[in-house]
């Protein structure tokens, strides 16, 4: 069974922290540069995508990493796979609580009809320092998973 869900751990939160890298690289960079009017449509149609997939990504590479803490052979690869799932727990925490909150109300939002006072209550930046919190444990997730495959070659 480790056989199997230790690869399943590494891809999976492997794609994850991609994802969130993609973001942390040229989503929020290209966000942050547009204007208000393109903003709002393009962070809509980002979220679309990233979030049906980033859920199920964390949410796998989650449940593999729960299993593998009592279904490895090593205390250390037991140990490795609690650090890890705590990192993804970590991470869709900071998405639950701070990024998704701020999608649902950009969602909500029209182009044509930007809020009077934008300045104040431009997402932008928040979303973006955010979204790296969560790419950092993301991506730690990832190099625990992939550590505990050299732990058990």
């Amino acid at each position: 069974m480790v056989a199997f869900l230790l690869p399943v751990a590494v891809l999976a939160s492997g794609l994850a922290a991609g994802g969130l890298v993609i973001s942390v690289l040229g989503g929020a960079p290209l966000l942050l540069a547009l204007p208000t009017d393109r903003y709002i449509p393009v962070h809509q149609f980002l979220v679309q995508r990233f979030d049906p997939f980033m859920p199920i990504s964390m949410g796998l590479a989650l449940l593999c990493d729960v299993a593998l803490i009592f279904l490895a052979p090593a205390v250390l690869t037991q140990g490795m796979a609690a650090v890890s799932a705590v990192l993804l727990l970590l991470a869709m925490a900071v998405s639950i609580f701070k990024n998704v909150p701020i999608n649902k109300w950009v969602a909500t939002l029209r182009p044509d009809t930007v809020p009077d006072d934008w300045e104040r209550l431009d997402p932008r930046v928040r979303w973006r320092n955010w979204n790296a919190v969560r790419t950092v444990f993301a991506v730690a997730a990832l190099s625990v998973n992939v550590v505990a495959v050299g732990v058990l070659l």
